[in-house]
């Protein structure tokens, strides 16, 4: 005697199967980024608000896959500068999965030089102002940097920053806070990445999560 499963519950099958091959099958490589909804507070909360990731997935940090002696690090702009960070390290910034992007086949002969340059900015001060091009790194802003000095023009795009919440059109009060704090203008408009805006560019592919 057949068994028929319903078409609805094979389909379901199927998906809960990809989902799962496609979260477990990840081997990193060197050049690799990972993305994630790093637990910052209300800063965070804002930067979520006003950026889309991959699949509307919410993305405050990244950094670059480094691996060295088959040791797992991750190059990161965070806290007070530029670093290398050991990947166990990197991963208990959040308590979500991470989402890891691996640029397309056309592009991957430009990593090695990525990461000769991320590894000379180590040490540079985190940049705090959010500011492109200030002597200072925010984690994309050191990843549009690497890949526009190894592919020689911009393999990421940067896009007009907004600092003001969708829904009243008016800053949101933590940002107003915080460049009061460092006595500056908010730089509503001026050319910035982010996470999210990387995480959707047509050059790479997102290949998978970690956790």
């Amino acid at each position: 005697m057949k068994t028929f499963l319903p078409k609805l519950y094979l389909s379901s099958l199927f998906l809960v199967l990809f989902q799962f091959s496609f979260s477990q099958n990840v081997k990193l490589k060197t050049g690799d980024l990972l993305f994630q909804s790093m637990n910052c507070g209300p800063l965070c909360e804002a930067i979520n608000e006003v950026t889309e990731g991959y699949q509307g997935k919410d993305f405050s940090h990244l950094g670059m896959v480094y691996i060295k002696n088959d040791s797992i690090f991750v190059i990161e702009a965070a806290g007070k500068a530029v670093k290398i960070t050991p990947y166990e390290t990197f991963k208990t910034y959040t308590k979500e999965e991470m989402f890891v992007g691996r640029l397309k086949r056309k592009y991957r002969k430009y990593i090695p030089e990525a990461i000769t340059f991320s590894l000379q900015q180590v040490g540079v001060p985190y940049d705090d102002e959010y500011l492109y091009d200030n002597g200072k790194y925010y984690c994309s802003e050191l990843i549009y940097d690497a890949f526009l000095h190894s592919y020689k023009k911009p393999l990421f795009d940067l896009f007009p920053m907004t600092f003001k919440s969708p829904k009243s059109n008016e800053y949101f009060e933590v940002w107003a806070d915080y460049y009061e704090k460092l006595k500056m203008e908010i730089p509503e408009g001026q050319l910035g990445c982010n996470p999210g805006g990387i995480s959707t560019s047509d050059k790479l592919k997102i290949i998978g999560t970690l956790r």
